[in-house]
């Protein structure tokens, strides 16, 4: 039996989306979970295991009901849920071993004229956050 396809027929994948900490699997608590991956609350799974050859705890998250994976114009607008996961899933990683969210100063201010490649480069950078690697 092979597993179902999707319309463009590739096979879906699992969707976990997996982050490396840098701690031991008993540090990390699944019922009680960083601030933006609590937010997801019941429409999330939450799994952790050791990591490969030791080197830390894999920390695992996945939607429940998984959503439709977001068009390129979903990503720009910064309305992708799954994009949302993988954000929250970095930002608990640096909560869980710094303590904080750790942020870059913005880029300097000042007049830009306003292009269709830089408008297009700006709405990227405002989402980049939440791109990760696919």
């Amino acid at each position: 039996m092979t597993s179902p396809r999707t319309s463009t027929g590739r096979r879906p994948g699992s969707g976990w989306l997996a982050v490396t900490v840098l701690c031991e699997p008993s540090d990390i608590d699944t019922a009680d979970l960083p601030a933006p991956l609590a937010e997801f609350r019941e429409r999330i799974e939450v799994r952790s295991s050791l990591a490969p050859a030791d080197k830390g705890t894999e920390l695992a998250v996945r939607f429940r009901d998984r959503p439709a994976t977001g068009s390129a114009l979903s990503r720009l607008t910064g309305s992708d849920p799954q994009a949302d996961l993988r954000s929250a899933l970095r930002k608990a990683k640096q909560l869980i071993e710094v303590g904080e969210v750790l942020v870059v100063d913005p880029a300097p201010h000042g007049h830009r004229k306003k292009t269709p490649g830089g408008l297009l480069l700006q709405a990227w950078t405002r989402v980049a956050g939440k791109a990760g690697v696919r």
